[in-house]
């Protein structure tokens, strides 16, 4: 199958310059399921992008669907601020017992505005409140989020530059590997810790992902998140796991740093905390952190019911028995053994990830557009990720079948072929 693109007229006449993912995948697109979207031409594709990882259960998951319908039909409350409703109570109490306490966490749960940069700002601005200080650490190739706050701890020089002004009190450091093992952990971030001529302020917190998603599907060590972690401790600053990709069972575990057995002082979610695509993030933290005053930070949209409601079914359906986790590391199992003879075959590729994050990086960056761009064509959304675009992501539903996985790792595979 070939596909042809449609003329996007209003698109393209009134909409802004701005997007960016309809360039890559130009289809009108039209419904959803699953795994799937098909457009208005009846065009069907495999997604291995999972809308930037916000449907870990799949497009219209049925079981999802089903508790939102009801809940629109009985005339459920629609928007509460930060009101007490039956669907935030209904969320809370599961996600308390399905995931807290089994996992033996202590967080207080703090609702921000409805995506993931509102939680990451939410997260700083709570440090650095605890701390009374107002720098921050991050890592090279970090990125979390497009406010100003998320942006003075991201990465990348494209997103920063969008700014347009200073962005001030972050403080990066090499992410784990930075060096190819050529030098110690945090041998550079102690030494300045501990020199008094070193120019850097005491850092409030330190802020990470354990898989940097748009950074280029780079993962950290389990020991070196928790040499992270006691550096944290010894030096009086608080650690700021960035969840928001990585988390809600992307990697295995509900949270990415279950493997390294560390426990965050402070996490942020959202993406597929909703379960359904819907806006949602939270904002968790350990309960002796929880000196806010009521009202200091708050957001119109921070209680999008229908999005607690899909999120309660979420975890109810998916994270109280543990199979979703074992199915999860199945899948990237057979995810890795595909991309280990598709890399034995092409020299100039390698790949790494966890769970079912994945990332096939090239030496020629340009390479991962083609590979992606051939995808398109035969029905696979696929997107890259890294500074210079030159890793191919993936990055499918959890709940996606292991004969769609093959189907897309074998249009994978030929789309390496292909652009040789």
């Amino acid at each position: 199958m070939t596909i042809t693109p449609p003329a996007l007229s209003v698109f393209e006449t009134l909409e802004s310059e701005v997007r960016s993912y309809c360039r890559g995948w130009p289809a009108v697109f039209d419904r959803s399921q699953g795994a799937r979207l098909t457009d208005e031409d009846g065009h069907s594709y495999l997604d291995f992008f999972a809308g930037a990882g916000s449907l870990n259960y799949g497009h219209n998951n049925p079981v999802l669907k089903r508790a939102l319908i009801d809940y629109i039909e009985r005339d459920g409350i629609t928007h509460g601020l930060d009101m007490a409703t039956t669907a935030k109570r209904a969320f809370l109490e599961t996600f308390q017992n399905v995931i807290l306490r089994p996992r033996d966490l202590p967080y207080k749960v703090m609702f921000p505005g409805p995506t993931g940069t509102n939680a990451v700002e939410s997260a700083l601005k709570l440090a650095r409140k605890v701390k009374g200080r107002e720098s921050v650490v991050s890592f090279t190739n970090a990125f979390h989020g497009m406010s100003l706050g998320s942006l003075a701890v991201t990465g990348n020089a494209f997103k920063r530059a969008g700014a347009g002004i200073p962005l001030v009190h972050g403080t990066p450091m090499p992410f784990d590997n930075y060096f190819d093992g050529t030098v110690p952990d945090f041998l550079w971030f102690e030494r300045l810790l501990e020199d008094q001529g070193s120019g850097l302020n005491k850092p409030a917190a330190v802020i990470v992902e354990t898989v940097q998603g748009e950074g280029g599907i780079n993962v950290a060590r389990a020991e070196w998140l928790r040499a992270l972690q006691d550096l944290c401790h010894r030096q009086d600053m608080l650690l700021i796991v960035d969840d928001i990709q990585m988390g809600c069972g992307r990697t295995g575990g509900f949270f990415s740093f279950e493997e390294a057995g560390i426990v965050p002082d402070i996490v942020t979610l959202s993406k597929s905390i909703s379960g359904y695509g819907l806006p949602m993030s939270l904002c968790l933290f350990k309960p002796e952190l929880d000196i806010w005053e009521p009202g200091e930070h708050n957001g119109t949209f921070r209680g999008n019911n229908p999005a607690f409601v899909t999120a309660a079914a979420a975890l109810d359906a998916y994270w109280a028995d543990g199979q979703m986790e074992k199915q999860t590391l199945a899948r990237g199992e057979q995810v890795e053994q595909t991309l280990l003879a598709i890399c034995a075959e092409e020299p100039t590729a390698q790949f790494r990830g966890r769970g079912l994050v994945w990332g096939m990086e090239f030496e020629d960056p340009a390479r991962a557009s083609a590979v992606c761009a051939r995808a398109f064509q035969l029905g696979l959304l696929l997107e890259t990720s890294g500074p210079k675009s030159e890793v191919v992501k993936l990055l499918p539903p959890l709940t996606i079948t292991p004969e769609e996985l093959d189907e897309g790792l074998r249009t994978l595979a030929r789309c390496v072929r292909e652009t040789a």
